[in-house]
């Protein structure tokens, strides 16, 4: 039985991220929203901030890994795919400094498909993805990410 995943289910992954990533729940992780294949999940600047009063760059890499992590999390659960989820690489541009609440939206790269990583995924029990993360405030992007996440098929539940 395939599950649609629904905005709810932003809610709900934000929620099972803080339970389970201590570091989350510092940093007041929030679900976003889930439709047409993008995940966005939001932070607050106030637990966020450094020294100057603007978004910790740690902050921000972290909730853009968690965003793109989720995001193929919330992909494997809508085709009932037990798996573990790691990020293998990112590269991170940081383009201007973020001084108020911020949100990380993620998405897969157009030169990959669903399609291909689950016909990898059922062919050797490993995927990879590349997704693109970008990180925004209300004046616009201040950070990007692409990052490559594997997911592992588990052995056991």
């Amino acid at each position: 039985m395939t599950t649609t995943m629904t905005e709810n289910s932003a809610v709900k992954l934000a929620r099972l991220i803080r339970e389970e990533i201590p570091l989350t729940d510092c940093m007041q992780v929030q679900g976003g929203s889930f439709e047409r294949d993008c995940l966005s999940l939001h932070a607050p600047l106030h637990p966020n901030r450094n020294d100057k009063g603007c978004a910790f760059g740690g902050s921000m890499v972290s909730l853009m890994t968690l965003c793109g992590w989720g995001l193929v999390v919330i992909k494997l659960q809508d085709q009932e795919q037990l798996c573990d989820v790691y990020v293998q690489s990112s590269t991170v541009d940081y383009r201007r400094p973020a001084w108020s609440d911020f949100h990380a939206e993620a998405v897969l790269v157009e030169e990959e498909s669903w399609g291909r990583f689950f016909t990898m995924l059922a062919a050797r029990g490993k995927a990879r993805a590349t997704l693109a993360v970008d990180l925004r405030t209300e004046d616009g992007i201040v950070a990007t990410m692409s990052a490559r996440y594997v997911a592992l098929r588990r052995l056991r539940s």
